[in-house]
């Protein structure tokens, strides 16, 4: 298999993704003004797109090997592309519901494909394109701000900035198609890889993998934890400007993109299961320091370390995984995003459940909370990851 065409589309996907995942809060106040949600309602659609996404994760993890991994991808931006098209024209709050949960459940299946895919294609440096590959999700995120306001600047309204999107995703479908029929075509004559259903359960009997769906869930609570409540803590509870609140965030979110790009290099200095533990010591303690720090300087230094301890760390610990069992790549893909969803959930929830009965500078404690479960969860990890490479070994 040709690499160039799959890494564009994989990368180009992961990218608008990353826009299309953070444009649903950017232009959430639009969409629930135009259509009469309350804020139930608006809870409601990010609470069903997760559900739609872990489901996505649960199926596609099973089942994408079945299928050849290019043309399902077509399909399935097509899919997402007409899902987008139609959510543009919506007119009512309960059919929109209803539609984020199906681009979720797509969504989650696109990017099972593409960890799978760059970890077969890149298994000779696997932790640098995968980090490079979530770097791009990132991009994707940073962009979506930028984008909006650009859209915006033409007096046009939220349907637009997704009708856009949706132009973006069938020039990639189309560029995705033609892949797949040139690859078809160099392969002609050869036999094909028979296609089969991949079992959780398999999978889930190790301990080294029930980890990573630990640390997945740790990672999903402080990631969307902070990025979530992290501008209302620091302007209801530290009394920030909301500039200076998104500023200070701004340094959560250049240390996650720094990390992606560098943390295979510190390859060269660590051993993988080493890494684990310094990543996740460095997430704890940005995790504490921006719960104790005070200052503009100290919040936003500890915000660094957050994002650079957290950024590499999912890319670290899927690519170890499928080192062990690259062949389950789908499922392992799958359950990383099963545990980052519900790592969100609960993360986002609680907060606002405790903040219902207590100040929100005490129901912030729920990120460091959750930094010590990921630090515990990534310790275990490191552990089983050493005791396998050293029975490797022998």
């Amino acid at each position: 298999m040709s690499r160039r065409p799959v890494t564009i589309v994989i990368f180009s996907g992961f990218f608008l993704l990353g826009m299309l995942f953070i444009m649903w809060g950017i232009l959430l106040p639009d969409i629930a003004a135009d259509l009469a949600m309350s804020e139930l309602v608006s809870g409601g659609f990010f609470l069903l797109f997760s559900v739609g996404m872990m489901l996505g994760a649960i199926i596609g993890g099973k089942y994408v090997s079945k299928f050849e991994f290019l043309p399902l991808l077509a399909v399935l931006c097509i899919t997402d592309s007409v899902l987008l098209l139609v959510m543009a024209h919506l007119q009512h709050w309960q059919s929109m519901l209803a539609v984020v949960f199906v681009i979720g459940l797509v969504s989650s299946s696109i990017i099972t494909i593409g960890h799978t895919l760059i970890a077969r294609l890149y298994e000779e440096k696997r932790f640098a394109m995968m980090g490079i590959m979530d770097f791009m999700f990132s991009l994707g995120t940073f962009a979506a701000s930028f984008y909006v306001t650009l859209v915006y600047s033409f007096a046009l309204d939220w349907r637009w900035t997704i009708r856009i999107v949706v132009v973006m995703l069938l020039f990639l479908s189309l560029y995705t198609w033609l892949a797949a029929r040139s690859q078809k075509k160099q392969l002609a004559g050869q036999p094909k890889a028979q296609g089969q259903t991949l079992k959780y359960s398999d999978v889930i009997r190790r301990p080294v993998f029930l980890l990573l769906a630990l640390v997945s869930f740790g990672y999903g609570a402080v990631e969307f934890g902070n990025a979530n409540w992290f501008v209302s803590y620091a302007q209801q509870g530290q009394g920030f400007s909301g500039d200076d609140s998104r500023y200070l965030l701004a340094f959560f979110t250049a240390g996650m993109v720094i990390s992606r790009l560098t943390f295979s290099l510190c390859l060269r200095y660590f051993s993988i299961h080493r890494l684990t533990v310094i990543m996740t010591t460095m997430t704890l303690a940005g995790a504490a320091g921006i719960k104790l720090g005070d200052t503009f300087m100290q919040i936003g230094s500890f915000n660094l370390l957050l994002g650079l301890g957290l950024g590499g760390l999912f890319p670290l610990v899927l690519s170890s995984a499928m080192n062990i069992d690259p062949a389950k790549g789908p499922v392992l893909s799958g359950i990383t995003i099963i545990g980052n969803s519900l790592g969100v959930q609960i993360s986002s929830f609680s907060t606002g459940l405790w903040a219902n009965f207590a100040p929100l500078t005490t129901a912030f404690w729920v990120i460091p909370l959750a930094a010590v479960w990921l630090w515990l969860a990534g310790w275990y990890f490191s552990r089983q990851l050493k005791a396998i490479n050293l029975s490797a070994g022998h």
